[in-house]
């Protein structure tokens, strides 16, 4: 059977839905960058519903009155660790939803959001897989690490290459377009618990390439802080040797799942408790 396993989280939904896709923008303790990020965003609300995946913020940068005031349309909040495990949370939600697509952002202010119609468009022309990029002609990127230019160019894309099939020119950019029908397919399964961590970045994209959606890449913009801070949760050797065995691992195929029959035959996992607004649809 189709493995969905999302975690347990708790959706406040802060707003009716409105839009065909959803904007996921992933965030953890990112406090200003998060809500001047938002701020950036507020004119996207007309074109995508905004969803927060919050990974349990202690910093009040999640704060409702603050997210409604920017147009967000709901926050999702697990206290189960882990990039993977929070878009498994948005992705569970935005399927139940019925959204007919999801783009991906990090909350951490480097990405230009102001991108997001160019993703919207190549949804709706039928592309399944969107790879967002700062090294296309007409990406722009800026203050960034001498260690992440090396590792994306001269590691993380080459294996992805290996697993895939196709040269991502930035693949771990979590600025990313997804189809319903790719989320959905059962050759593909990214609500598997084993999805937790940076390995799901890395399997989307393989995955999508391997099993011949289409997929396209799109000029964006990245930006670190010119004090040299990196806003990242990629900062110590520990979580650097683990984000290279689970790499390794996507690429020699070890997070695919089995042949499925279709994704009617799910075996639900996880909890969700939504929390609506006083007399608005959920």
């Amino acid at each position: 059977m189709v493995r969905v396993e999302p975690p347990s989280y708790r959706a406040a939904e802060l707003a009716p839905r409105r839009t065909r896709y959803a904007f996921l923008v992933v965030a953890l303790n990112e406090g200003d960058r998060l809500r001047l990020q938002l701020r950036r965003m507020q004119a996207q609300s007309a074109l995508a519903d905004i969803l927060i995946a919050d990974g349990g913020s202690s910093d009040g940068s999640t704060d409702e009155d603050f997210l409604r005031s920017c147009g967000v349309r709901g926050l999702l909040v697990t206290h189960e660790a882990g990039l993977g495990t929070a878009l498994r949370m948005g992705f569970h939600y935005a399927l139940e939803q019925g959204y007919e697509g999801v783009v991906t952002v990090d909350g951490n202010g480097k990405d230009s959001v102001e991108s997001l119609p160019d993703f919207l468009r190549l949804l709706d022309d039928g592309v399944d897989f969107i790879q967002g990029s700062r090294f296309l002609p007409g990406g722009h990127h800026a203050h960034t690490p001498l260690e992440r230019h090396f590792g994306v160019r001269c590691v993380v894309a080459p294996l992805i290459l290996l697993g895939g099939g196709r040269w991502y020119s930035d693949p771990t950019n979590g600025f990313k377009g997804l189809s319903r029908r790719f989320l959905l397919d059962p050759r593909v399964q990214p609500l598997r618990r084993e999805l937790a961590r940076f390995n799901m970045q890395f399997y989307l994209n393989c995955r999508a390439a391997r099993l011949g959606f289409r997929v396209v890449e799109t000029p964006v913009s990245r930006v670190y802080p010119s004090d040299g801070e990196v806003p990242t949760k990629i900062n110590t050797l520990r979580a650097k040797l683990s984000l290279v065995r689970e790499l390794v691992m996507t690429a020699v195929g070890g997070y695919n799942p089995p042949p499925q029959s279709s994704w009617a035959e799910s075996e639900a996992g996880g909890a969700c408790e939504v929390q609506s607004e006083p007399g608005k649809p959920h």
